[in-house]
C-alpha cells in the first residue's frame, strides 16, 4: 500500500538526557574522552550555534547521553572534577 506505514516496523525514538552544559570547549572534549574511555556513547548538541556566535562563548554546548547510561556517565565526570547537570 502506497503511503502507509506500519507503526510496528518503525524504530522507537531515541531519547537522551543532558549530562552537562558548558561554553568551555576543552571541558566538553575532556568529558567526551572520559566517556569514550568508559564505553559510554554521547552526543554533543548545539555545536552549530556555538560556531555561529564566533567562539565568544555565549551559547553553551550540551553533552547528552542515553538515560540508562546517565548515572555511570555522571559518576565518571564527577570523579574527574567536571560539574554535571542534574536538572531535567
Amino acid at each position: 500500500m502506497r503511503g502507509s506505514t506500519n507503526s510496528a516496523a518503525l524504530p522507537k525514538p531515541l531519547t537522551m538526557k543532558q549530562l552537562m552544559r558548558t561554553t568551555d570547549m576543552s571541558t566538553i572534549a575532556f568529558a567526551q574522552a572520559l566517556l569514550q574511555g568508559e564505553g559510554i556513547d554521547c552526543f554533543e548538541m548545539d555545536v552549530n550555534m556555538s560556531v555561529l556566535e564566533g567562539g565568544i562563548g555565549i551559547f553553551p554546548r550540551r553533552l547528552m547521553v542515553h538515560p540508562d547510561d546517565w548515572e555511570d556517565a555522571a559518576t565518571a565526570l564527577r570523579d574527574n572534577g567536571i560539574e554535571v547537570h542534574d536538572g531535567p
